[in-house]
């Protein structure tokens, strides 16, 4: 038994709160076991430079941490005056995952930005920020669909994350804080619903790992993934290019 009494290929609970604010197009809270990230989706009418003229959407991200997610007070980066590099990564790899499931030149010179915002962290923040990000944009888009101001399905597929890791020789599903910072390696996997890869984040401490290592750390992120992207299902309960959702 782990820590907190799972088993080693058992996800921390998952409680997720929609529509948790009133103004954001697409919005809710989540929980991964005492991880808690609030996910916001917001559309605005226009896409970066790059973008323009060309009638192609874009989605974007923004991530950060609030002072006291943390048993330490972290001060806010706004008061240093730049984001951190962990921040810039981790927000990179949201925008990414979304990007990857939805089909950009049907959502017109719009831009989605979603906003994840860690309450209080607990191991598994990207991972969870990546899971609640998909749900939210899915909401906004459904909102513009509902009003008559996009047609055709956007989404092509889902996508959802998690984290595995070997801790004291045993590989482990969805490591919490104690477990991550034990870990020999710790891994950040992101998956579509079809089982394809959006990103493997993997790093060994001390000791290098193997191809077969690597494959039982896949197999077991897929597990967790598949369970995330039915609640995801579970959660959106609708129709897009033919995925239940």
């Amino acid at each position: 038994m782990r820590i907190d009494g799972r088993n080693a290929d058992e996800m921390r609970p998952v409680k997720v709160d929609r529509g948790f604010l009133k103004h954001a197009e697409g919005s809710l809270f989540i929980e991964v076991g005492e991880t808690k990230v609030l996910c916001t989706a917001s559309v605005e009418d226009k896409v970066p430079v790059f973008l323009r003229s060309t009638g192609q959407g874009w989605v974007t991200a923004e991530y950060g941490m609030l002072p006291r997610a943390t048993k330490t007070r972290t001060p806010r980066e706004s008061a240093t005056g730049r984001a951190s590099g962990r921040t810039f990564e981790i927000q990179r790899l949201i925008g990414r995952s979304l990007r990857a499931v939805i089909d950009l030149t049907r959502l017109g010179e719009r831009t989605v930005l979603v906003d994840c915002d860690v309450i209080q962290a607990d191991g598994g923040t990207r991972t969870t920020a990546v899971t609640g990000a998909f749900v939210a944009m899915a909401d906004a888009l459904s909102g513009l669909q509902e009003n008559g101001l996009l047609k055709g399905p956007l989404l092509k597929d889902f996508v959802a994350a998690v984290s595995v890791g070997s801790v004291e020789g045993r590989l482990m599903l969805d490591l919490n804080y104690v477990e991550d910072s034990m870990a020999d390696v710790d891994m950040n996997v992101v998956m579509t619903g079809g089982r394809k890869f959006v990103e493997v984040q993997g790093t060994a401490e001390e000791v290098p790992f193997d191809k077969e290592h690597l494959d039982r750390m896949l197999q077991l992120a897929t597990q967790g993934i598949e369970k995330l992207v039915d609640l995801q299902r579970q959660l959106l309960g609708v129709r897009i290019n033919g995925l239940k959702m």
